[in-house]
């Protein structure tokens, strides 16, 4: 048995929701369907943010807001331009749903609950009359003249306009290929590092303001850093590890991790500060005394680690120890040996190829009434509400122009 519709979309997620909401309350005579293949939709919107959903990000200058985008910065420009983080407050506000904006920047219903979210798609979509079908896992699409079918485990679907939502799909993405797309390799995106050293054994919970980067390579990033059981994580490891998603999945994970404990302060005017400190605290002792805003478990542990006893004072430190101290404060060496996936919010660098999407529409620039929104695509961001804002914009821009048509 064969469902015809006008527009069939598949992934229950954040995109296929902000796609089909936004056709169906700007057309309601198109019959419109949401193909989800779990038991329930919006599970990813539910985990987000620890459950509070991090709506988007108060970041309000399309050219500022692209940055954050390690994958699709060029190609999102012109969407941001169209659909930023504005019109999302003002669209969800429309929608009942109030957002609040976080010191960090970060945007969260005032509910603080993701429950929020799903509720608002829920009952816009029933409101407007969507089909929201579960447990229909989508074995094949074929393209006709004038039309598409889609053959789930259940049942056979036709309609005129497909829209892909499906994230982070491998099948999904073969279907894809199958009719033409190219896919870029997934590879994580957002992980923090495993690290085993004795620095960092026993500072579990301890965070610094720092600068990272990976030895003999480009890649560098800043941001506060959190010392875990397994390694490092925090703002600044999930900018890097996505910023060198490809180029760490190419090492395998195993790299050496160099850190400026100190941020922006580098070896000779740490060494600097240091001298001073010897002449001016000559009889404090070190471990006690850290000239820089530092955490002090940190602090100790780094002058343990450069040949500094807990009962030497400024005064009788050595040169080479000075030298060693400003080394380890601004440029430690720590071997990465693996990743651990950050929460629940797993992010995926690849999907289909960027160049085969017309940025306008969001439409296939292989087939006519092909449409593509969300995390489906080659595009990734760090965490902080950047990937959502992806979903919205695309989603948006997909609806405008299916129902422009």
């Amino acid at each position: 048995m064969t469902t015809n519709y006008d527009i069939l979309i598949i992934g229950g997620g954040a995109a296929g929701f902000f796609t089909a909401i936004n056709i169906a309350e700007n057309n309601p005579k198109l019959k419109i369907a949401i193909l989800e293949r779990g038991k329930e939709v919006l599970s990813k919107v539910k985990v987000s943010g620890g459950g509070r959903c991090n709506v988007t990000h108060a970041c309000f200058i399309p050219n500022d807001l692209v940055k954050f985008y390690p994958r699709g910065e060029k190609e999102l420009k012109g969407p941001f331009h169209q659909f930023c983080s504005g019109d999302t407050i003002e669209w969800f506000e429309k929608h009942g749903v109030e957002l609040k904006i976080e010191e960090d920047g970060r945007m969260f219903p005032v509910s603080d609950s993701s429950q929020t979210i799903i509720d608002c798609f829920l009952n816009a979509g029933k409101k407007s009359g969507i089909d929201i079908l579960t447990g229909q896992s989508v074995q094949s699409i074929y393209k006709g003249e004038n039309y598409w079918k889609a053959d789930t485990n259940q049942q056979s679907f036709k309609c005129e306009t497909l829209v892909m939502t499906t994230g982070s799909n491998p099948k999904m993405w073969e279907l894809m290929e199958s009719l033409g797309h190219t896919i870029e390799a997934p590879v994580p995106s957002l992980f923090t590092f495993n690290i085993k050293d004795y620095r960092i054994k026993d500072l579990m919970g301890v965070s610094a303001f720092t600068s990272v980067k990976v030895k003999d390579s480009k890649l560098k990033a800043s941001g506060p850093l959190l010392i875990t059981h397994w390694g490092m994580s925090g703002p600044g490891i999930l900018r890097l590890s996505a910023w060198g998603a490809r180029e760490l999945a190419a090492k395998n994970y195993q790299f050496t991790l160099q850190v400026n404990w100190l941020h922006e302060t580098d070896f000779e005017e740490a060494l600097d500060t240091l001298k001073d400190l010897k002449e001016d605290n000559a009889k404090k002792l070190v471990i006690k005394f850290c000239p820089f805003e530092f955490p002090k478990r940190l602090w100790e542990s780094l002058v343990n680690a450069s040949g500094i006893s807990a009962e030497t004072k400024w005064a009788d430190i050595s040169k080479k120890q000075l030298t060693y101290l400003a080394n380890q404060l601004t440029n430690g060496q720590f071997q990465v040996n693996g990743k651990s996936t950050f929460k629940e919010e797993f992010v995926t660098a690849g999907g289909i190829n960027l160049k085969e999407i017309d940025f306008k529409t969001m439409q296939s620039k292989i087939h006519d009434n092909l449409y593509f929104a969300g995390e489906i695509l080659n595009i990734d961001a760090i965490t902080g509400g950047f990937n959502f804002q992806n979903a919205w914009t695309g989603g948006f821009l997909a609806a405008r122009s299916i129902i422009e048509k």
